[in-house]
């Protein structure tokens, strides 16, 4: 697969490819609330936990980057091998299965792509739906990771790439917690910005539930960094700094994610 988006239409005439996988990676947008996902799913899909497979669940952060390891023992256990084609939705649109598909990417797979405008564009269009389960039953795959460090920024690594003009922090929160002018959702996590960085909320990439064309991302990246830099994205804890990093993708910028995103700089630094 060329592209790391694919229309519902495409996938509808490709649903029943033997090589074609379809993953729900659905988080909620709200912290603790399930009341807006919904109980159906694409017909064939399997269910993406991002929270507790492809997440280090005892980690002092949350939805922090898995080891090779974990990630291929719960990616081969989906089925996926390496002659897979993989494709990636959620309940919301374009939201968390931007995540898993910077997972795929992170860990050297890249025959992964998201669909555009999720399952609401899919239930827009009348195509098949099911009821939504989690129950996974493909053979085991034979797919290995391969993680590539590039795609990835750390902690320890913060403050030297702030002062470095290859490089630009965009970061994907809504303005006003940019602004710190709202709190953090999460509680007793402080409000503030990475040093040097600039604000991109993530849904300034979306027209509706899809992601914007091409030409569209390429003015908007434009206007907040110089075409050599490099981009690294943050938000709150990985999740919508990832919707940023599919758009800069398709947009042809080199880019990586911040990890730990605000939830860990705004705890391990002091205002």
């Amino acid at each position: 697969m060329s592209e790391n988006i694919v229309s519902v239409d495409w996938l509808n005439n490709h649903l029943q490819d033997e090589n074609v996988l379809v993953f729900d990676a659905t988080i909620s947008k709200v912290l603790g609330d399930v009341s807006a996902l919904s109980n159906s799913q694409i017909t064939g899909t399997q269910f993406l936990d991002i929270k507790n497979k492809f997440s280090i669940v005892n980690a002092p952060f949350p939805n922090t980057i898995p080891s090779a390891k974990q990630f291929e023992e719960n990616i081969q256990a989906l089925g996926v091998n390496n002659d897979s084609t993989v494709v990636i939705y959620d309940d919301n649109g374009i939201y968390s299965g931007a995540r898993a598909w910077w997972l795929f990417k992170t860990f050297g797979f890249n025959n992964v792509a998201i669909l555009d405008g999720g399952l609401p564009e899919w239930k827009a269009k009348g195509f098949s739906l099911e009821d939504k389960t989690t129950n996974n039953t493909r053979k085991k795959g034979n797919v290995k990771a391969t993680y590539k460090s590039n795609n990835v920024v750390l902690f320890d690594s913060l403050d030297t790439i702030s002062k470095d003009d290859n490089y630009k922090i965009i970061d994907a929160r809504s303005s006003d917690r940019f602004n710190c002018i709202v709190a953090e959702p999460r509680a007793g996590l402080r409000s503030g910005t990475i040093p040097t960085s600039s604000s991109l909320p993530f849904n300034m990439v979306l027209d509706g539930n899809k992601l914007k064309q091409k030409a569209e991302l390429q003015t908007i990246f434009k206007n907040l960094a110089k075409e050599n830099q490099h981009l690294v994205f943050t938000c709150g804890s990985g999740i919508t700094a990832s919707v940023l990093a599919l758009a800069a993708t398709v947009a042809g910028y080199n880019n990586s994610v911040y990890d730990g995103s605000w939830t860990e700089y705004g705890t391990l630094t002091i205002a």
